[in-house]
């Protein structure tokens, strides 16, 4: 079985067309075969297949081979720049349309939600409320809130629910490193995104947050960025200066293993490397459906991977993910 853990979807509810009145949604729309979304004043072409219509896209997970779909919100909508308000009512609108979508597709549709980061204490009860009433199986959050990253203190009573409760989440970055440069050459996706992965990861871990809940269910998203390539360097940092022995008791490669990661590489090699580096446990199937650096069929990369037993592609394929999100297939 093929299990997609790293799918969006813009809820047709969250549209400028559901209420033309709120500029700030997002509106979709098709123009010679070629799909648009603007939003915060630009008009972005990246989204290369269907992002709204859930027959649609499964129409397309058939095409790349997939069985079962988890879709998770687009991250320009975690909305954690707006009003505390507005953006408790945007991660609503979307966590309650993810509901129905898993509720009206049975077994082919999983989904994680979003929540209001900026402000701990709404995090905390939407993420109760999406997990509890609901039945989402966790959610996807940036790599930092206006600034902030993951592993700060204003986070922990986040982290301390989504322990206590079991919650799947899956970490997507957002706009942070690069600064102008990133603007060239589409550098903001091509590098920088997976370099802001690579930062919040090794601070989350610097801060002694997987230290202090070793429960986490944590997944990074394309592969974990750079940080599986520079976990060495970590090390050495914590061997050398005490500011990077701060928070943690052992080096940070201890840590790594509780993270776990998608397949979002496009090297076989870098792939094989993480795979000899975590593990094939850690490692779940992703495609980063619809956007232009996702995979079309993303199992063939692990089905082809020369050295990975049929056991650990099985696992990569589906068995982690069905077994981690307790799916029921």
């Amino acid at each position: 079985m093929v299990i997609d853990i790293h799918a969006h979807i813009i809820v047709p509810e969250i549209t400028r067309e559901a209420a033309p009145a709120d500029e700030w949604r997002p509106k979709v729309s098709w123009e010679n075969g070629k799909q648009f979304v603007e939003f915060g004043g630009k008009r972005i072409s990246s989204p290369v297949r269907e992002f709204v219509d859930i027959g649609t896209i499964l129409t397309e997970q058939d095409r790349a081979g997939v069985d079962v779909v988890v879709l998770t919100p687009w991250s320009s909508l975690f909305r954690y720049d707006a009003d505390l308000e507005t953006s408790v009512q945007a991660n609503r609108i979307q966590n309650d349309a993810l509901a129905r979508m898993v509720a009206g597709y049975g077994q082919r549709v999983a989904a994680l939600g979003t929540v209001p980061l900026q402000d701990s204490n709404a995090a905390v009860a939407e993420l109760k409320r999406l997990l509890n009433e609901l039945g989402l199986l966790g959610v996807e959050i940036g790599t930092n809130v206006n600034g902030t990253y993951l592993g700060d203190p204003q986070f922990r009573p986040f982290w301390a629910a989504a322990e206590e409760l079991g919650a799947f989440i899956e970490i997507h970055p957002v706009p942070g490193v690069g600064g102008p440069v990133k603007r060239e050459y589409y550098l903001w996706n091509a590098y920088a995104n997976p370099a802001e992965t690579a930062l919040t990861a090794a601070h989350m871990i610097m801060s002694g947050l997987l230290e202090e809940y070793p429960n986490l269910k944590i997944c990074l998203f394309h592969a974990g960025g750079h940080l599986p390539y520079q976990i060495g360097r970590l090390d050495r940092a914590f061997e050398v200066r005490p500011e990077a022995r701060q928070k943690i008791s052992a080096p940070p490669s201890t840590y790594l293993k509780k993270f776990y990661f998608d397949t979002v590489t496009h090297s076989g090699l870098a792939l094989s490397y993480l795979i000899d580096l975590v593990g094939f446990e850690q490692v779940m199937l992703g495609s980063d459906y619809p956007f232009d650096m996702g995979y079309e069929r993303p199992a063939e990369l692990v089905e082809q991977l020369p050295d990975l037993s049929q056991a650990g592609k099985q696992a990569i394929l589906g068995g982690n993910a069905r077994r981690l999100l307790k799916l029921n297939l």
